[in-house]
C-alpha cells in the first residue's frame, strides 16, 4: 500500500508542477510565481519549507531518546521561525527580488558580493540536501521492508531524479504546492496519531511522559535536562551552543528566507508568516507527543535497535498508536502518515535544489558582466538545477553508509554563523561596509568548517560519522557557541578596516534605501 501510495503522490505532484511551472522566458514567474500566492498558501509553503524531512526525524529521535532536551529542541525550532518573522521578514521582502544575493547587492552592489553570496548558498544548503537524499535508501528500506544495498542506491537515484523534475518544470509556484500538500498531509496525519496516543493515557500528559520515562531506560533523568549532552565535557555549554545555532541559524536558511520575496506586499509577508509560526509551532506539539509516545508504548532498546540515533521515532510511534490488531483503516492512517514523510523529503530537498540553482543563475552566471535574456538565465537556472541535483545524488549514493547527522547541525551553524550575521548587519547598520561583508561570510563559513571538523559528531563516539578515528580536539557538538560571535566580529573587524571614508560612504548609501528597506516606502524629495 505504501509503494501505491508514493507512486501515486509522485505522479500527482509531477503532474501539477507541469500545470503550475512557469513560460519558457517569464523569470518572475519562476522565481516568485508573480507572489500569486494567498498569505495562508504562502505561509504553509513556508511553513513546508522551515519542516524538512530531516527536522521531522532528527528531532523526533531526540525527543524519543532524551526527553526534555528533545523537547527544548522542538521549542527552539518553532523559536526560529518567530525570529525571522519578527526582525528579518518584512526587511527580507523588502530588500530582496530573487535570491539572498539581491538582499545583500541591495546596498552594495557588485559581483564580490554575489559571488559570497552564491558559494555562502550553496554551502549552507548542500549539507542538509545530503543528510536527506542519502537517507532516502534506508528510510524507504524501513518502510517498505528491503535491505538490498543496491535497491538503497536505486531508490537515491530515482527520487533524486524526481527532485530535479520538480524543482527544473515547478519553479517557485510548483514547489510552492508541494509544500502545501505536505504541510497538510504531514499535519494531518500527525494530528490523529497524537490524538490515538494520548487517548491511550486517559488525555493525560503526565501520564505519557512518567510512562515514557519509565521505559526510557534511564529514569528520572528522561525527564531533567543535560541528557543529550551527558557525555561532554561541559554539557550545559553543549547545549546553549546547540539551541543558539538552531534558533539562529534555522531560519536564515536560504530556501527558507526565499519565500520571503513571493509575498508582493508587507502586509501578505506578516500574514504569511503568521501562518507559517501557527503551523510549525502546532507541528512541534504533535512530534513531540508521538515521539514521546514511541517511548511509552515501545521503549528505549525497540527504537534503538531499528536506529541507534533514532531517526525513526516518529514512524515507530505512528505504528504502536494503533496498538497490536490493526484494521484496514488504520492501514490506511499507517500509509498516510508515511506517504507525509515521504511527501516531506521530495519537497524539502526540491526547494533546496531551486535555491541553489536560483542563486547560481542569477547572482553568479547572470551577473558576469553581459547582458542576459530572461530566456538564457531561465535556461542558466534549469541546467544549474540539473547539475546541483546530479552532484547532490552522486554526493548521497557515496556517503550513504556514513552517520550523517553532522552535516544536518552543520547547514544550522553556517546560517547561524556566517548568513545571519550578513543579513542582520546588511538590513540594519548603516556604516557596514563590502569588506566586512565579505569577511562575514568567507569567515564565517571557514570557521564554522574548521570547528565542525573537530566536534564529536565527526569522530571519537560510536555514532559519529567516522566512529573508528578519533581526532575530537573541539568539546561541542555545534560551533555555535563559538562560531556565532566569531562571525558577527569578523564583520565588524572588516567594516573597522575598511576606514571612516568607507564607512560614511556606506551610510550615506543605506540612507538612501534606510525607508524601503524597513518600511517598503519609496522615500520622496531627496
Amino acid at each position: 500500500m505504501s509503494l501505491v501510495a508514493f507512486t501515486t503522490i509522485a505522479t500527482i505532484i509531477l503532474l501539477l508542477c507541469v500545470m503550475t511551472g512557469p513560460d519558457g522566458d517569464d523569470l518572475d514567474e519562476f522565481y516568485t510565481g508573480y507572489g500569486s500566492l494567498s498569505p495562508m498558501r504562502n505561509g504553509l509553503a513556508i511553513a513546508g519549507d522551515y519542516i524538512s524531512a530531516a527536522t521531522v526525524l532528527s528531532t523526533g529521535g531526540v525527543i524519543a531518546l532524551d526527553g526534555y532536551d528533545g523537547v527544548v529542541l522542538a521549542l527552539s525550532i518553532a523559536l526560529s521561525l518567530m525570529l525571522l518573522m519578527f526582525l528579518l521578514a518584512e526587511p527580507l521582502r523588502n530588500a530582496g527580488r530573487f535570491t539572498m544575493g539581491d538582499v545583500l547587492a541591495r546596498r552594495m552592489p557588485g559581483r564580490k558580493v554575489r559571488i559570497a553570496a552564491c558559494l555562502a548558498t550553496i554551502a549552507a544548503l548542500l549539507p542538509m540536501m545530503l543528510i536527506q537524499l542519502a537517507g532516502t535508501g534506508d528510510l524507504l528500506a524501513f518502510i517498505l521492508g528491503f535491505s538490498s544495498d543496491s535497491l538503497k542506491t536505486g531508490c537515491i537515484v530515482g527520487i533524486g531524479a524526481l527532485m530535479i523534475s520538480y524543482a527544473t518544470i515547478g519553479g517557485m509556484k510548483g514547489t510552492a504546492l508541494i509544500q502545501v500538500l505536505k504541510i497538510v498531509m504531514l499535519f494531518g496525519s500527525g494530528a490523529v496519531v497524537a490524538a490515538l496516543i494520548l487517548r491511550q493515557f486517559d488525555w493525560d500528559l503526565g501520564k505519557l511522559f512518567s510512562a515514557a520515562a519509565a521505559h526510557s531506560g534511564v529514569g528520572s533523568a528522561f525527564l531533567h535536562s543535560g541528557l543529550e549532552f551527558a557525555g561532554g565535557p561541559s554539557p550545559r555549554l553543549d547545549m546553549i551552543s546547540s539551541e543558539l545555532t538552531v534558533v539562529l541559524g534555522g531560519a536564515c536558511l536560504p530556501h527558507v528566507t526565499m519565500r520571503m520575496y513571493t509575498a508582493n506586499s508587507a502586509r501578505q509577508v506578516r500574514r504569511s508568516m503568521s501562518w507559517a509560526v501557527s503551523c510549525v509551532a502546532l507541528f512541534m506539539l504533535i512530534c513531540t507527543v508521538v515521539s514521546i509516545g514511541a517511548t511509552a508504548l515501545i521503549g528505549r532498546e525497540t527504537i534503538t535497535s531499528a536506529d541507534p540515533t533514532g531517526r525513526t521515532a516518529y514512524l515507530l510511534g505512528s505504528r504502536a498508536a494503533f496498538g497490536a490488531n490493526v484494521a484496514a483503516s488504520e492501514t490506511f492512517l499507517f500509509t498516510m502518515v508515511t506517504t507525509a514523510l515521504f511527501l516531506t523529503l521530495l519537497a524539502s530537498v526540491a526547494s533546496m535544489i531551486l535555491a541553489c540553482a536560483n542563486t547560481l543563475a542569477h547572482d553568479l552566471l547572470a551577473q558576469g558582466g553581459k547582458e542576459t535574456t530572461p530566456r538564457r538565465e531561465m535556461a542558466l537556472a534549469r541546467l544549474s538545477a540539473l547539475v546541483v541535483g546530479a552532484l547532490t545524488i552522486l554526493l548521497a549514493t557515496l556517503v550513504q553508509h556514513h552517520n550523517l547527522q553532522p552535516l544536518a547541525l552543520l547547514s544550522a551553524s553556517l546560517g547561524a554563523s556566517a548568513l545571519a550575521p550578513a543579513l542582520v548587519y546588511s538590513l540594519f547598520w548603516r556604516r557596514y561596509t563590502r569588506m566586512g561583508l565579505l569577511w562575514t561570510l568567507i569567515g564565517g563559513t571557514l570557521v564554522t568548517l574548521v570547528l565542525m571538523t573537530g566536534s564529536n559528531l565527526v569522530s571519537g563516539s560510536p555514532f559519529s560519522a567516522f566512529p573508528h578515528s578519533d581526532f575530537n580536539w573541539f568539546p561541542f557538538t555545534t560551533t555555535g557557541l563559538v562560531s556565532i560571535p566569531v562571525g558577527f566580529a569578523l564583520g565588524w573587524t572588516g567594516t573597522k578596516i575598511s576606514g571612516r571614508r568607507k564607512a560614511e560612504e556606506q551610510r550615506r548609501q543605506y540612507e538612501a534605501v534606510e525607508a524601503w528597506i524597513l518600511a517598503g516606502a519609496v522615500r520622496r524629495g531627496n
